[in-house]
Order: structure tokens, then C-alpha cells, then sequence
């Protein structure tokens, strides 16, 4: 039989390596990060366009204006 010494340490050992497991699950980018960056890229690329769009329509009232 296991002492109570033996399986602390066991206990101990298995803590350690689940701690270990889960801080190198944390690098891995996971279904959620991903969309969320996705959806942060196209929220970005939905501003960009809207300001050339607004830009592009100031260009054309100024250019009416001096015609």
C-alpha cells in the first residue's frame, strides 16, 4: 500500500502537471479568439471604408461647390 507520504506527493505531482497543462493551453489561440479577432478585423475594415466613403463625398461637394 501507498503511504499518505507518497500520495501527497502523487497528489502534488498531478496538480503540478494539470497547472502546467493549462498555462500551455492559454498560447493557443481557440474557436472563440479567432472569431472574436475576425470579427474585430471586419469591424476595422467596416470603419476604413466608411471613411473613404465619407471622404470621397466631401471631395465631391467641394468640387460641386467650385463648379
Amino acid at each position: 500500500m501507498m503511504t499518505s507520504d507518497m500520495l501527497r506527493k502523487l497528489g502534488l505531482a498531478l496538480m503540478m502537471a494539470l497547472m502546467l497543462g493549462g498555462v500551455a493551453a492559454c498560447d493557443n489561440d481557440g474557436p472563440a479568439e479567432e472569431a472574436g479577432e475576425n470579427i474585430d478585423q471586419a469591424a476595422e475594415d467596416v470603419g476604413d471604408s466608411v471613411e473613404e466613403m465619407g471622404d470621397d463625398v466631401q471631395d465631391a461637394a467641394e468640387d460641386a461647390q467650385n463648379n
